[in-house]
């Protein structure tokens, strides 16, 4: 017998909530924020309004299903399950924190506060979630299919991202490596040793963001790939020609099973997805990591 679907309810701490953590109670936080010119009344009217939207979405899940909620914060120790739709209520960075964790399952992005989120990923509001839920649980329901990126080790580690993975120092130093490209068939291309500031390999949803300004900065003439489309656009980050070290290799794009390699000429290095450094690989001198697109993919529906 089937197990019956199960809403997994995704959502974050809001800024009035980390504010009552640090500061105690409302005034202490209303005097934190009237010192630096803010109102506190504006920041919970929008803790209450994610609140709310929470609130519908629980409301609108059905009698027959399971559900619970997880916060961004405990996500990489949740064990989600093939049944389950995952209901993502807040920004659209929050689903791209969440994509990582999952192997096919359909997403569903509820905008918390219309109006201050873009809407790319968080693409309804919490009275669309009593006919999305049913929908999404069917076979073969629409989704868009979102392109993310991989970055694999050569020990073994693994990270996904759905905008893009940051290769490079974790301060203000220069990262040192050797780069290169691979085939689908794990034939080597030609590799430049180079210093920089780190190398940026992003997807389709990626380019919006950050991508996107190393794109602008460089005057780049490459084509930024679509969300649903199989390729990535990657940049290094203020190349540093040397005697030692090159800047013609700067920019690029990866098909299906191409690769981006880095191997590490420097004390450390990290790589790490949509901007969350605190969940990041470490690399150590002689390792090396590989940029794919990967192949899992972001299932959002609507």
């Amino acid at each position: 017998m089937s197990l019956a679907p199960r809403a997994v309810l995704v959502h974050r701490r809001t800024e009035y909530e980390e504010l009552l953590a640090r500061h105690g109670t409302h005034g202490q936080a209303a005097f934190f924020l009237a010192a630096r010119g803010r109102s506190a009344d504006e920041v919970r009217e929008r803790h209450e309004r994610a609140h709310r939207a929470l609130a519908a979405v629980a409301g609108s899940v059905p009698l027959t299903w399971r559900q619970t909620r997880v916060e961004r914060a405990d996500l990489d120790r949740f064990l989600f399950g093939p049944e389950d739709v995952v209901v993502v209520v807040g920004q659209d960075g929050l689903v791209a924190n969440t994509a990582k964790y999952l192997a096919g399952q359909p997403v569903v992005g509820i905008d918390a506060d219309p109006g201050r989120n873009p809407g790319v990923l968080v693409r309804h509001r919490p009275a669309d979630a009593r006919r999305l839920l049913p929908h999404a649980a069917g076979a073969g329901a629409p989704a868009d299919e979102l392109t993310m990126v991989a970055a694999t080790t050569d020990d073994g580690q693994r990270l996904l991202a759905l905008n893009e993975v940051y290769v490079g120092p974790p301060g203000h130093q220069t990262a040192r490596y050797v780069l290169g490209t691979e085939d689908p068939a794990g034939a080597a291309g030609p590799s430049e040793t180079q210093a920089s500031s780190g190398v940026l390999a992003g997807t389709g949803t990626g380019a919006t963001g950050w991508l996107r300004s190393l794109w602008q900065q460089s005057s780049s003439t490459l084509g930024l790939p679509a969300p649903t489309e199989p390729r990535l656009a990657w940049f290094v980050r203020e190349a540093w020609p040397s005697p030692a070290t090159g800047t013609r290799r700067v920019e690029g794009l990866l098909g299906p099973g191409e690769g981006l390699r880095l191997t590490v000429e420097s004390d450390r290095l990290v790589a790490f997805g949509d901007g969350v450094e605190s969940d990041a690989l470490e690399l150590t001198w002689g390792q090396s990591v590989r940029l794919t697109v990967a192949d899992t993919r972001l299932r959002l529906v609507g």
